[in-house]
């Protein structure tokens, strides 16, 4: 997968999103990024509850983030997601919000790392899975 063909995933701003300014608070473009890589697995039909019961669960490792232009209140707004490399255990993504004119508001580069849920050690990522994200 390569930015071409991102994985997009629409949201809307609300005011629980927001400061009294009305502008996006810093920390809630990181869960609109939790929630488009989450949809991301989902579209490929890979359901992270199921993988909890495999003993499978994936965790955000590292992040580089650039936030550009403050998004604000009733925006409508598109994360853009796909997979930057796949390895044995960790995937890193590479996410971006823009506006409906296509402008970058925010970009991230994450790496999530694939662990047993509760000893917390890497873990293979099952093929199917590395196969599914890199369609």
């Amino acid at each position: 997968m390569t930015e071409e063909n991102a994985f997009e995933w629409p949201i809307t701003i609300y005011y629980e999103d927001t400061d009294l300014g009305g502008i996006v608070y810093h920390a809630n473009y990181l869960k609109f990024f939790e929630r488009a890589r989450t949809e991301l697995f989902r579209s490929h039909d890979v359901s992270l509850q199921a993988l909890f019961a495999e003993h499978i669960s994936f965790v955000v490792r590292h992040m580089d983030i650039d936030f550009h232009k403050g998004a604000r209140l009733d925006d409508r707004l598109i994360v853009r997601t796909w997979p930057v490399k796949i390895r044995r255990a960790s995937i890193e993504f590479c996410q971006v919000l823009v506006n409906i004119s296509g402008e970058t508001l925010c970009k991230a580069l994450v790496q999530v790392a694939c662990v047993h849920p509760e000893t917390m050690k890497p873990t293979q990522i099952p093929e199917y899975i590395k196969s599914e994200i890199s369609k």
